[in-house]
């Protein structure tokens, strides 16, 4: 088990998103959360991302309690995030963008992976491109692979299918496929596309008004199930 929640809260101000989540992800599988529009499947991730610090509840990450902290104190302890807009830097390079990973790596692993490049040419072809003349797909791989190069132990990916062109989108796919292959890395992927994440996918939760609605794993839900819980 790598990420687990225990009865997770969220607040953004006096109004409450987030009631008592419970949630597990474990290295070498997709867990991915569902729901329509308005749920708090973004707000999840922020919560565990430390972007906005949780009101209550336990995280724990490879085993230990992880204390309330800003996105930096998470990523140290191994959590990276490909958000919801990707927030890559559109005046730096593609191979600048790429670097800014290297501020939570020691000196000494300041260099991009050749993997990096064998799983998305395109970067290597347009290093020297700023990442604000990328294509939204071009970017989105972009932003996967600078997640990538900080050697996360968790990988939150937050609608990574948005407005994105297929053939992308089967790429990026394969990409999740790969990283959860590897087996030492949990994926939390929150995406609306629902063929893409069911063919992905080990485990649900089904988020409802800020709850977990329904969980379980692809052996225990039924497609035709968690497809009607979702649209509901």
């Amino acid at each position: 088990m790598m990420l687990e929640t225990k009865g997770l809260t969220l607040h953004y101000g006096g109004s409450q998103i987030l009631y008592g989540i419970d949630m597990v992800a474990r290295a070498g599988e997709v867990t991915c959360v569902m729901g329509t529009n308005g749920v708090g499947k973004t707000s999840l991730l922020k919560a565990l991302a430390g972007t906005h610090l949780r009101s209550g509840g336990v995280v724990t990450l490879g085993g230990e309690d992880v204390p309330r902290v800003p996105p930096q104190g998470m990523a140290k302890r191994g959590l990276a995030v490909v958000p919801q807009g990707r927030m890559i830097f559109p005046l730096l390079t593609v191979k600048e963008n790429m670097e800014t990973a290297f501020a939570l790596l020691p000196k000494a692993e300041h260099r991009i992976p050749d993997e990096i490049y064998d799983l998305f040419p395109v970067l290597k072809d347009m290093g020297h491109r700023r990442g604000g003349d990328l294509s939204g797909g071009q970017q989105q791989q972009l932003a996967i692979a600078r997640a990538m190069i900080m050697r996360p132990r968790v990988l939150l990916l937050d609608e990574p299918t948005e407005g994105i062109q297929p053939n992308i989108i089967q790429q990026i796919g394969r990409v999740i496929s790969y990283l959860r292959g590897k087996g030492d890395m949990a994926i939390v992927l929150v995406e609306q596309y629902f063929d893409f994440a069911y063919g992905l996918a080990d485990s649900f939760y089904v988020l409802k008004r800020g709850q977990v609605a329904l969980s379980g794993t692809k052996a225990e839900l039924s497609q035709d199930v968690l497809r009607q819980t979702v649209s509901v």
